[in-house]
């Protein structure tokens, strides 16, 4: 990849992104009834979670089923754009609210190549800095439904400036590069097999 980055349009076709985007949205409302009545303990996270401490109060969810699905079938074209054989590690979707900001930052290791996929909702574009440095004004990128950034996001800080929108969805998909000495090791972020919540991590 070009500057450790590329966009894809149309990764996923538009109907598959809207498809996934209004599941996760009925699925962030069934949440919101069955945590509010205590139908389910706040600690569970296999509906998703309010306490993300990069994002409070939004609706993010640590490998939701159809995500790791994602993870999974968007496989081969992740490789054929990197030229990469790559080893899924997990998903993580949010769908944002008004007011939100993702600050700049670098990911851990099971992020080093990842996308970014735009699943539907109000614009909110993405910014990076391809030259890896830290601090400086970065470009932008703006992503329509079934577009996605493939980045190497344990090199390049990345971000989003205050969103203005009422929702947007996204899908974080990330991979190890194959060849890495801990990538086997690391494969699906140490769970057993993918789809399974954080804490069968070993």
């Amino acid at each position: 990849m070009k500057n450790n980055y590329k966009v894809i349009r149309q990764a996923i076709s538009k109907d598959l992104a809207d498809f996934v985007y209004s599941y996760f949205l009925m699925k962030r409302k069934v949440a919101r009834k069955l945590f509010d009545e205590k139908y389910i303990s706040p600690f569970t996270e296999y509906w998703g979670v309010w306490n993300d401490t990069q994002i409070p109060e939004t609706y993010s969810h640590y490998a939701d089923t159809a995500m790791e699905t994602l993870l999974q079938n968007v496989q081969p074209k992740m490789e054929e754009e990197t030229g990469l054989s790559l080893i899924p590690t997990y998903s993580y979707a949010r769908i944002y609210k008004k007011g939100d900001i993702l600050e700049r930052h670098k990911d851990r290791y099971s992020c080093e190549v990842s996308t970014t996929l735009n699943l539907g909702g109000d614009a909110w574009p993405i910014y990076l800095e391809p030259s890896g440095e830290t601090g400086k004004d970065g470009i932008k990128v703006d992503l329509e439904p079934g577009d996605s950034l493939i980045y190497r996001g344990c090199e390049l800080e990345h971000w989003r400036e205050v969103f203005e929108g009422e929702n947007c969805g996204q899908v974080f998909l990330h991979y190890n590069d194959a060849s890495g000495e801990n990538a086997e090791k690391n494969k699906y972020d140490t769970r057993p097999f993918l789809g399974l919540p954080t804490w069968f991590k070993s």
